[in-house]
């Protein structure tokens, strides 16, 4: 599997555990607001971590870390995903999956063979908006993006729903959206935050303010069994 980053202890990124989140490259969407931009188009041989050296991270922290969380860019893009997480669970770690839901099938295989704990999905924007934020590739994933929500709501596993809401996103996007995971167990509402690399004025537009978040907050809790803010 390929790995770009490590990240030792996290108390924010698998919720109730301590975990690691191992970052792998490579995205199938362009959201121009992402955070881990650097990772998701190519990168060098000197950028990679070894399946060894990560092993022999998690092999020491054994006992201490609850958890591994498989984030990126898109995981689901490793063709050898199940198979570390398989190793990761003979560890004796829980594993969570950061997706953008845009490979269903993968998610579908993973949950059914017991090798996720906890889902994290993505939802970008109202479907309309997608190749607004995302790129215009991202009109051909609408589809599996849908597959991917109608599965999570079977409970097969713990999930969340979560949106980044961007400067673009209106109250109107944000109903539409909570529609379409109406009773989902969970919704985050996370603050956009600017990036640090924002070298255009999309990216530099301020952000919605705290008190819209926590009003739309309560707007789409008429949607879902709950939800929660974050970064606000």
């Amino acid at each position: 599997m390929r790995i770009v980053g490590l990240e030792k202890n996290s108390v924010v990124d698998f919720p109730g555990q301590l975990a690691a989140v191992v970052f792998s490259p490579g995205c199938n969407l362009d959201c121009y607001y992402c955070h881990n931009r650097s990772i998701i188009g190519q990168v060098s041989q000197e950028q990679l971590l070894s399946e060894e050296e990560v092993f022999a991270f998690l092999e020491k922290r054994r006992g201490l870390l609850d958890g591994v969380v498989f984030s990126g860019g898109e995981p689901t893009l490793q063709p050898d995903l199940a198979e570390v997480m398989g190793q990761v669970k003979q560890l004796g770690f829980l594993c969570k999956l950061d997706t953008n839901g845009t490979n269903p099938a993968v998610l579908r295989d993973l949950i059914s063979e017991g090798l996720v704990d906890y889902v994290a999905m993505d939802l970008k924007a109202p479907f309309p908006k997608y190749a607004q934020l995302c790129g215009e590739k991202s009109n051909t994933f609408l589809d599996n993006i849908r597959e991917s929500i109608a599965f999570l709501l079977t409970e097969k596993v713990p999930y969340e729903f979560r949106t980044t809401v961007v400067p673009e996103l209106t109250e109107e996007d944000l109903l539409q959206m909570a529609a379409a995971i109406r009773g989902a167990r969970l919704y985050v509402l996370q603050q956009y935050r600017v990036p640090e690399f924002a070298q255009n004025e999309k990216m530099q537009r301020a952000p919605h303010p705290s008190a819209f978040l926590r009003e739309m907050a309560g707007k789409v809790s008429g949607f879902v069994q709950k939800c929660e803010l974050r970064g606000v």
